[in-house]
């Protein structure tokens, strides 16, 4: 399953950079912890010497913490430098126009035999092997665009096959949300059951074998059950069990998030901004990049995975790539029936705010977490300088790019309001 590793430049992860005229320190080096120390070190005591023959008494140094840019009137990019897994950005204009102001990276145009090759693949699972939809959906499946945003977000990919891993379980996971939650018969009542009986085609049922078998059929009830099932068994044809667990626990996250915001529907509760926020760390991407280094071929070690600085990386990639979404699918939300929560929403409830200072403050909270997740992803590159932390948390940052990206050119289901 593991393609060879292999240890990116040290540029590769920048500092934070300067908006608006406002100075943005650099990632500050951090200095590992005893639990980090102890992993870049490895096993010691009783026998454990001669497992490592050149093996050092301290961990690798950290490399000198990048030089923050000068400070600008505009957002300055992210320098990627070129490689296999980011290559520079095309000169064609991307379709769709970015939110003005957004701080963002532009990306390349996906590799046009890929995006063809996942299309057919997804759309070929989705009807022969899952059922997932009916023929007047079939609009709405071509319109999501899955091919073209899973290969933006992991242009490291092997292979189509591992591409396939990433488009069936975001595919699967809107057609929870759809079917559960909103568009397409959603409802917040009941949905703490079905959620549960849909996560166990993701986490098994281990019962008594007079129960097993109406459990097992229950996973062929509905399309979301469905494409759950069907889409973990080829993902743990290629995860090992620990990036497996991980993804459950991440899946776990998502429906916790999905049950808070039905509460407030069904009590027609507006939440404060930062309790908004808080269910949106649940509510959000963060189950897809958690998933890039399995997608990418190789593993992040479940030790590293572990470690409160990536998981805070980790976090705020998912928190910047959820508000993006907040804010590309603000209208389409607007013109649907009731009321949607999002983050302008809530910004103009609960602080007075009219609809465009709402928005622009939406986008503002967005350009701080992204400087967030960028500095603390440089901190974490040069206090943990190991290959496969240094990978993973590029593949993180290509996955938050793909994700504007694919939000910017989904003009078939996204239109920016009208407020510059």
């Amino acid at each position: 399953m593991s393609a060879p590793e292999f240890s990116p430049p040290s540029s590769t992860l920048p500092a934070a950079t300067a908006h608006a005229g406002a100075r943005v320190p650099a990632a500050e080096v951090r200095t590992p912890g005893a639990g980090l120390r102890q992993i870049l070190r490895g096993p010691s005591g009783l026998g454990t010497a001669g497992l490592y023959p050149a093996r050092h008494d301290k961990p690798p140094t950290p490399p000198k913490a990048p030089t923050p840019p000068t400070p600008s009137m505009a957002p300055t990019p992210l320098t990627h430098p070129t490689s296999p897994t980011r290559p520079e950005p095309s000169s064609a204009p991307a379709e769709g126009n970015p939110i003005p102001g957004i701080y963002h990276h532009p990306v390349p145009e996906p590799d046009p035999v890929r995006v063809d090759a996942v299309s057919r693949g997804i759309k070929a699972w989705a009807l022969e092997e899952v059922d997932l939809y009916p023929e007047d959906w079939e609009e709405e499946f071509d319109g999501f665009s899955v091919a073209r945003y899973m290969v933006a977000c992991h242009p490291d990919a092997p292979t189509v096959d591992h591409l396939m891993l990433a488009a069936r379980l975001m595919v699967a996971e809107n057609a929870v949300d759809d079917c559960y939650c909103e568009d397409h018969g959603g409802s917040p009542v009941g949905l703490g059951g079905r959620l549960l009986l849909a996560h166990t085609a993701l986490d098994p049922l281990h019962t008594t074998r007079e129960y097993q078998p109406r459990w097992a059929e229950s996973l062929h009830a509905d399309a979301p059950r469905r494409a759950y099932r069907s889409a973990m068994e080829y993902f743990l044809q290629q995860a090992s069990p620990s990036q497996a667990d991980r993804f459950r626990h991440d899946m776990s996250r998502l429906h916790m998030g999905y049950l808070a915001e039905a509460a407030w529907a069904q009590t027609d509760h507006v939440p404060e901004v930062w309790e908004y926020l808080a269910m949106r760390q649940f509510n959000n991407f963060r189950p897809c990049p958690t998933i890039t280094d399995t997608v990418g071929g190789y593993e992040l070690p479940a030790d590293l995975h572990a470690q409160p600085a990536m998981q805070r990386v980790i976090a705020l990639a998912g928190n910047a790539t959820t508000i993006v979404n907040d804010l590309y699918s603000y209208t389409k939300e607007l013109a649907a029936p009731g009321r949607h929560l999002n983050l302008p929403v809530v910004i103009a409830e609960r602080e007075g705010a009219d609809e465009r200072a709402a928005y622009l403050k939406a986008v503002e909270v967005h350009n701080d977490l992204m400087r967030d997740f960028e500095a603390e992803a440089a901190a974490l590159a040069a206090a943990c300088p190991v290959p496969s932390v240094l990978r993973f948390l590029r593949g993180v940052a290509v996955w938050v790019d793909g994700n504007h990206y694919w939000h910017q050119t989904n003009t078939y289901r996204y239109s920016l309001p009208d407020f510059w």
